[in-house]
């Protein structure tokens, strides 16, 4: 075997290495809930809130029309 030939295999032993290690590290993340539930939380939180850390306008206005619109239910079901 010349020294190209062995060159070139453990170039691609190496890059096989790397391919391994990242399919293992990404099934690692697939499989940490914890981490997973986490990461979501803090993506539904950056949604919900304003850069100052207030909640959203528009989000409070759906809050605020759901709950007359569910008190609007309730009087007039009771009349």
């Amino acid at each position: 075997m010349s020294d190209e030939q062995t060159a070139r295999l453990e170039a691609e032993i190496e890059a096989q290495r790397e391919q391994l290690a990242d399919t293992v590290d990404r099934l690692t993340h697939k499989l940490d809930v914890k981490t997973q539930a986490r990461e979501r939380v803090a993506d539904v939180r950056d949604r919900a809130t304003t850069d100052t850390g207030g909640p959203r306008p528009e989000l409070v206005a759906a809050v605020v029309g759901i709950v007359v619109v569910a008190g609007l239910l309730v009087w007039w079901h009771r009349r």
